[in-house]
């Protein structure tokens, strides 16, 4: 993969100045996407007995009858249940700490809310809500509760389509959005729905990948039929869409990157360290967004805050670097894989912070395992000031500004 090389062999330049950077955007166009920081949300954690019309545990264990154990769990990471008051009981022992090993559900009202007013607090602006083929009546309640959860707290959300496994996307999708998103839950309808150069915004991830479904003619139908209803359209794309040399993407998929609005190019399993970041910055990044520049389309690359189970993470400084790289480089927006993602270790969301708070049976890896104290929200507080610095509240700096504790 093209993170493997060395920053020598692929280096093309000295990065801008930082008094030359975000000057496309600064003044008129900064809206809901551009100028702002948008984070990933799955949504799609759900627990027997919440209500959910999916009754098990989804996204927790890959037999859902059964709670998630330390013989059959899909996490890599175990959430902070501090502010839950909604808990369900898992099939772990006791947490080191003497507490009962809980976890949350995404259905419920309780967990949400938690998770708008988390987002809230650190200031992060924007929600993009993932929406998958599958299990539609539980991802519709899901849908609704973060509108609500989004108006109670002054943020703004969209819907982001992942086409991973969709077969029949070209058709699927578009009849979803016109008869599940505008027709039944009028999604859009919402003054806390996000806005770009005032169309509302929708997001499709997987485009272009080689392992996605679909064909460039496939992909160019859908793009343009959210285009002629007036929709502002981000593309979650591959790192290399623009070069098409052999990393993730598939060759002749120009004319569907040059389609979208925004192109969001994608770097988990891409950057796991500071060296990738560089390397993919240089070679990458930089003409990516000249490129962008010269044919009107904003840019809005990828932060991580690392897998916790691979210790990527540096106690936060993995993650402010690439925030500083892509808001030097001049970037419209960034978006943060994931608010939620314990199952890719990528998230953001409050996490256990020590050994004390992961189950006594388990070997989730938890904040401190670098042997630095992190508080359970440090990764929010981070995500809050890269959106500052992206917005110049702060002062541009390749030192994180918020200790982790």
């Amino acid at each position: 993969m093209a993170a493997s090389r060395t920053a020598a062999a692929l280096r093309v330049g000295a990065l801008p100045s930082v008094a030359t950077r975000r000057t496309w955007w600064d003044a008129e166009r900064a809206s809901d996407v551009i100028g702002k920081v948008t984070v990933g949300y799955q949504g799609w954690f759900t627990a027997p007995g919440d209500g959910a019309p999916f009754q098990g545990w989804w996204h927790y264990d890959s037999d859902t009858s059964n709670p998630p154990s330390p013989s059959d769990n899909l996490l890599k990471g175990w959430p902070d249940m501090s502010d839950f008051t909604t808990r369900f009981e898992s099939g772990f022992s006791n947490l080191e700490n003497g507490q009962r090993a809980t976890l949350f559900s995404s259905y419920s009202d309780q967990t949400i809310d938690a998770h708008f007013r988390w987002i809230e607090e650190n200031g992060i602006d924007t929600v993009a809500l993932q929406r998958f083929y599958d299990r539609w009546p539980t991802r519709n309640g899901i849908a609704a509760k973060v509108m609500r959860a989004a108006e109670a707290h002054g943020r703004k959300f969209y819907v982001m389509y992942d086409i991973s496994g969709w077969d029949r996307f070209q058709t699927e999708l578009k009849e979803d959005w016109t008869t599940g998103i505008l027709g039944q839950l009028k999604l859009t309808d919402s003054p806390a729905y996000a806005r770009q150069d005032g169309k509302p915004v929708v997001g499709i991830w997987g485009m272009g990948f080689g392992d996605r479904p679909g064909d460039a003619a496939s992909s160019l139908d859908v793009i343009d039929f959210f285009k002629e209803q007036g929709i502002y359209v981000v593309g979650g794309v591959p790192f290399d869409w623009r070069a098409a040399d052999g990393g993730l993407s598939k060759p002749d998929y120009g004319a569907v990157y040059d389609d979208f609005d925004m192109l969001s190019p994608w770097m988990v399993g891409v950057v796991g360290n500071d060296d990738d970041s560089d390397v993919i910055r240089d070679a990458y990044n930089e003409p990516d967004i000249a490129y962008c520049r010269s044919h009107g389309i904003a840019y809005q690359p990828c932060v991580l805050p690392g897998d916790l189970s691979l210790h990527q993470r540096v106690h936060g400084d993995f993650m402010w670097h690439q925030f500083a790289n892509m808001i030097r480089l001049g970037a419209d927006g960034l978006y943060v894989s994931m608010f939620d993602e314990f199952g890719e270790g990528n998230q953001i969301a409050k996490t256990a912070a020590t050994s004390a708070d992961r189950p006594a049976n388990s070997s989730f890896s938890t904040l401190d395992e670098d042997g630095t104290a992190c508080s359970p929200d440090y990764y929010l507080r981070l995500t809050g000031d890269g959106d500052r610095m992206l917005k110049g509240e702060i002062p541009f700096t390749t030192k994180r500004p918020t200790p982790p504790r």
